[in-house]
């Protein structure tokens, strides 16, 4: 039960996130849901407890709000909670607050969201957030006072720096924060720094990417094999899964189960909640430095002192990390809100930086194999244009516009 800032709600601890929901066999275009097989699925999921379905504007071109929705009709509204999103991380003239919600109250076939979210605060939308142009904040605090809100909170992909940022802004307003947190970004993300800050504020934690987007659920056999000593029963996503019940801030863990094979297996994991001892934890975040291979920057920022261009090394290096991992948008995303004058690009190689690392990194060397990282990275901007041209077409074909 969730009771802290909150009238209490009876919350299931695993969530249904709807940005996989499998797709029509054949079919690439991310719009064409099976709704069968979606049906099935939160049948299932009902049956055996959970109620937090939660989706977004831009999820499937648009038409995850609507499957998600058409498929929950079927049961009394008062028996799940339904989570949506605003767009204001990919904002344009066309994206009014009141427009948009209202749309989606549409889309969904509900009279009010249980729980809706401000979309990926980080470094490039948080002055869209911020901007009294639009009157974000304001609207949706409204929305909530009417009751078409029940609570409101926010996702973020953006650093430690930018969540105190917005937490201070946004003052008492927002509920509960929604991170991407798994063992490997407890450090990889710093994914703990923003779990404690949001412990220390009070504000409950919503996790998203549990898994990795399946990563972790697909574990070298070497250290698979390694786990299995401590559990031999154990998959790697339920691994990844434990890791998160041990966290006593973590009230809601959002899955983006694209079959009912995964919704069955996960659901099993929280059957019972089984949270890490201290030697599995270590064993776990070992684990998780073995499959970063990353470089040992440990943040002491002597670099930066006489860096002659004033270059956040570490947070390079750290980003560098990975995406020696795996290619992610999120990164890109940073660094396209950075001026050019402070992206990796900008380093002179002068040298000395890695003269004063006592960890004796190459970090010239390491700053512009970033540089040559970041163009081949996916594109927000262009995934935003993508995915509204899709939204458009969907809605024209339906008659929406």
């Amino acid at each position: 039960m969730l009771t802290n800032g909150f009238k209490e709600c009876e919350l299931s601890r695993l969530g249904f996130g709807t940005m996989r929901l499998p797709l029509l066999p054949g079919e690439s275009n991310s719009a064409a849901i099976d709704t069968a097989q979606v049906d099935a699925m939160v049948d299932y999921a009902i049956s055996h407890g959970i109620n937090y379905f939660d989706t977004a504007y831009p999820y499937h071109g648009g038409m995850s709000e609507k499957v998600i929705g058409a498929s929950l009709a079927r049961y009394p509204r008062d028996s799940y909670y339904l989570a949506d999103k605003y767009p204001g991380h990919q904002i344009s003239d066309t994206y009014d607050p009141a427009a948009i919600f209202e749309e989606q109250l549409l889309k969904c076939g509900v009279d009010y969201f249980d729980f809706y979210l401000l979309h990926n605060i980080y470094e490039n939308s948080i002055t869209v957030y911020q901007d009294a142009r639009w009157g974000i904040l304001d609207y949706f605090v409204e929305q909530k006072r009417l009751g078409r809100i029940r609570h409101l909170g926010f996702s973020c992909h953006g650093s430690p720096e930018i969540l105190t940022e917005f937490l201070d802004y946004s003052g008492d307003t927002m509920e509960f924060c929604q991170i991407q947190l798994n063992y490997l970004d407890w450090t990889l993300q710093q994914a703990k720094e923003k779990y404690d800050l949001l412990t220390q504020r009070g504000i409950p934690v919503w996790v998203m990417e549990p898994i990795r987007g399946g990563r972790l659920a697909a574990l070298p056999e070497s250290e698979q094999e390694a786990l299995r000593k401590f559990r031999p029963e154990e998959t790697g996503a339920a691994w990844a899964l434990r890791f998160l019940q041990g966290l006593p801030n973590v009230k809601m863990i959002l899955s983006g189960m694209s079959n009912l094979e995964q919704m069955r297996e996960n659901i099993t994991t929280f059957d019972g909640e089984k949270p890490l001892s201290e030697a599995e934890q270590e064993a776990l975040l070992s684990l998780a430095e073995r499959l970063k291979d990353s470089i040992p920057c440990t943040s002491c920022r002597y670099c930066c002192d006489g860096c002659p261009s004033g270059l956040d090394i570490p947070m390079m290096i750290a980003a560098y990390n990975e995406v020696r991992f795996q290619a992610n948008l999120y990164t890109k995303m940073r660094f396209d809100a950075l001026p050019a004058d402070k992206r990796p690009e900008a380093c002179i190689r002068c040298g000395k930086c890695s003269k004063t690392c006592p960890q004796g990194i190459d970090v010239p060397a390491a700053l512009q194999a970033l540089a040559e990282a970041l163009p081949t990275l996916p594109d927000w901007a262009a995934i935003c244009k993508t995915r509204e041209e899709e939204a458009r077409r969907n809605r024209a074909q339906q008659g929406q516009v």
